[in-house]
């Protein structure tokens, strides 16, 4: 599905939730937006027995046709490891390794797409014919190659690739001449480096980065030199 925005829109967005939040909050506005769908639902929670079972992103009518369609939003970042296994697919892990682009595509239909014809899903939907609804994944992937990796990528997941990742070890050894770099806080890892006023050298954003490798958390880095932007994560494992 292509949404078809006339012109350019502005909305304010929270400054208090999460960055998967976020992004639901972008995609809400420009669906409103556009002059081809309506949204007849949006985040509906469904409890069974005072227990919450899943939640449907997004219910929409195309205006033309009249057809409803179940859509599935998901705003992740991955990296590929290319020693992680020997099916491409599998590659492309959580920064951390805690979760893959395959985990999210099976979870996606064994789980969340089956919700919609739970029985709670037909009585909060009650008047639409959820058989005859299909059903979409909104995946917004930004993606990251290792440092100086030279492989060719299926174009579908090359126009996805925002930068690389690298080792704390192999961060320290670069040349840093003329070079500043910012760590961003998580609900900003959507925004485009260049779009950032606050810059430090090496010397500052190493004790964080060395507190998150202590921590095993893998951290997103922007770096300036000039009017060159880029971005990198640094990975403990």
């Amino acid at each position: 599905m292509n949404l078809k925005i006339l012109e350019d829109i502005n909305f304010e967005l929270p400054t208090n939730l999460r960055l998967g939040h976020l992004a639901e909050k972008v995609v809400s506005n420009l669906i409103k937006s556009s002059s081809n769908y309506n949204i007849l639902f949006e985040n509906v929670q469904l409890i069974e027995d005072n227990k919450t079972i899943g939640e449907i992103d997004f219910i929409l009518s195309e205006k033309e046709t009249q057809k409803v369609i179940h859509l599935e939003l998901a705003y992740k970042f991955y990296l590929f490891d290319p020693n992680h296994s020997s099916n491409e697919i599998n590659n492309w892990v959580g920064p951390n390794k805690n979760d893959s682009l395959i985990q999210k595509l099976n979870k996606t239909k064994n789980k969340q797409f089956p919700l919609l014809l739970h029985k709670v899903a037909q009585e909060k939907f009650n008047g639409i014919d959820l058989k005859k609804t299909s059903q979409n994944l909104c995946l917004l992937a930004s993606l990251y190659i290792p440092h100086d990796y030279r492989k060719e990528f299926d174009p579908n997941f090359k126009k996805g690739i925002k930068g690389y990742y690298l080792t704390f070890k192999k961060f320290k050894s670069l040349d840093k001449t003329e070079k500043l770099y910012r760590i961003p806080p998580k609900k900003e890892w959507g925004i485009e480096p260049s779009e950032n006023k606050d810059w430090y050298n090496s010397e500052v954003i190493e004790k964080e980065v060395e507190t998150s490798i202590a921590e095993k958390r893998s951290i997103l880095c922007w770096e300036k030199q000039k009017n060159t932007y880029s971005q990198f994560f640094i990975i403990w494992w």
